[in-house]
């Protein structure tokens, strides 16, 4: 009989079964189908989700609408209420970026290990659900007997030797009566939306690494742009002063120290570079590739737009968002299930087994035989094992439920500081827009006085390398808002909410 056929189905069968049958087994059948009827309701406590958390904000004394403005580059609000879509990563049009984001959500490893454990869960369950149905064997057995002269008085000596088989089905059935089994189940469909979840947790981070490692590959190659544009400035300054020291108004020294700096800056390339290749190689397996097959396409910040509005979930909505929260969730409710296990342990345990078999003598007639046990299991005394066990369940709910509870408060600060960032990464980019106008101005007023012979070569170095920090330090604090606003929507759950398909 297939494990997997459902109640309806059969006591159907077994109906039509015992039509045929002949009035001993229909004893059996009825007594099995009187039996799956005692089950009662499951002991133990019903799962109920903890409430929502009642903040208003992420922040004390944060408003519905953040405005993050940036002078020289784009504002920010940040709406709370408002609906991310699943693919958030579109919010930064980037074409490249889109079809790089999809080819990894398709082909990340990691993706298929997770839809794998999803499998093996959904099994677990059928095999928990099995436990609610008879377990139907066939059974067999070929003997040779002598009976001797102590077993059914002194002429069972006289017997003679005889053959005899047996061939039929035999019948279990563990009455749930207490709803252990039915724990069980629940259980391992826990079980199943844990690995649901991890599921989604996975999609989300690999977005999430994918948009971010195409971030650092736009900023190196902006980095690169920068220490190359330098290097030309340095050279520039080489050849003004070499200039010089052909009219007899520098010094070898000047023109020494001109070319240091210029070697000093070019011993920036390769870390860059390494940089570069380092993002492009991870990008390559986040896609499903080796570095060899797959190249990153060339990404730029030019090429990504800052979103302007940013929504941003409420934080009673929070821990339906984050799909890290709701396998927290689904591991309590395991562990509450659990509890009903140990409790139902307590209680007395119900086993019914029946045999239907047609016997007889090799080479003679034939009959059929029965036979009906029913069994009754009642812990009285373990040594205290199973309130033990109870006890340690219901300490294990607890310990779970404390860890939801951190996971709830590391999302809240994750956005809390995340939000902290976005302002301050606006007032970074406008602080480093300025230094880059003074230190561009100073670096041109310096080189004239240099032309005038009314300054030193050192002090248009000096400039020269403030205004390449100033533009440095421009790029990175672009970036920062770019990775800033991606930790946004991925701390509060990246779109995908608990009833979107995780595939």
């Amino acid at each position: 009989m297939d494990g997997g056929l459902d109640n309806e189905a059969l006591h159907g069968r077994m109906a039509a079964i015992l039509a045929e049958s002949r009035p001993g087994y229909r004893i059996l059948f009825v007594s099995v189908l009187i039996s799956m009827a005692l089950a009662g309701c499951a002991v133990g406590p019903d799962f109920v989700a903890p409430a929502p958390p009642r903040a208003p904000n992420y922040v004390i004394g944060q408003a519905a609408i953040v405005t993050a403005p940036a002078s020289g580059d784009t504002a920010q609000q940040i709406h709370l209420g408002g609906g991310l879509e699943a693919d958030w990563w579109t919010r930064l049009r980037s074409p490249e970026l889109d079809r790089t984001v999809t080819l990894a959500l398709s082909s990340n490893r990691t993706l298929e290990v997770a839809r794998a454990n999803i499998l093996q869960a959904s099994e677990e369950i059928k095999v928990a659900r099995a436990g609610l149905l008879p377990q139907v064997d066939a059974t067999g057995g070929l003997a040779r007997q002598q009976y001797g002269a102590s077993f059914l008085g002194p002429e069972a000596a006289t017997f003679p030797t005889f053959s005899a088989y047996s061939a039929g089905i035999g019948i279990s059935y563990d009455v749930d009566a207490f709803g252990r089994t039915r724990r069980g189940i629940e259980l391992a469909a826990a079980d199943k939306d844990v690995q649901q979840e991890m599921l989604r947790a996975a999609q989300l981070g690999i977005a999430s690494d994918t948009v971010l490692e195409a971030l650092l590959i736009a900023s190196t190659r902006a980095q690169v742009d920068v220490v190359n544009s330098v290097i030309a400035s340095d050279q520039r300054t080489v050849d003004l002063v070499q200039s010089r020291l052909a009219q007899g108004a520098a010094s070898e020294q000047d023109v020494t120290t001109a070319q240091s700096q210029l070697d000093r800056d070019r011993t920036l390339l390769p870390a860059l570079r390494q940089q570069l290749n380092t993002a492009e190689d991870a990008l390559a397996t986040l896609v499903g590739r080796s570095p060899a097959e797959w190249s990153a396409p060339d990404f730029s910040l030019a090429g990504m737009s800052l979103p302007q509005d940013v929504p941003l979930v409420v934080p009673s909505d929070l821990v339906r968002s984050r799909p890290d929260i709701r396998a927290a969730e689904a591991q309590l409710h395991a562990a509450s299930a659990a509890v009903g296990i140990a409790t139902a342990d307590l209680y007395p345990r119900i086993n019914l087994s029946a045999n239907v078999a047609e016997q007889g003598l090799l080479g003679g007639p034939a009959g059929a035989a029965w036979g009906l046990i029913g069994g009754i299991t009642a812990p009285i005394f373990h040594g205290g094992a199973l309130t033990a066990q109870r006890r340690a369940a219901q300490d294990a709910y607890q310990a779970v439920f404390a860890q939801y509870q951190q996971t709830v408060l590391i999302a809240f600060r994750q956005i809390a500081d995340t939000l902290h960032a976005l302002q301050n990464g606006a007032d970074a980019v406008t602080a480093q827009h300025q230094a880059l106008t003074s230190a561009t101005k100073a670096l041109g007023l310096s080189r004239d006085a240099y032309i005038a012979g009314n300054t030193t070569i050192l002090q248009v170095l000096d400039a020269q390398r403030l205004q390449q920090l100033a533009e440095l330090s421009l790029v990175q604090a672009r970036t920062e808002r770019f990775i800033q606003t991606v930790n946004l929507f991925v701390a509060a759950g990246g779109g995908l909410t608990a009833s979107g398909a995780a595939e």
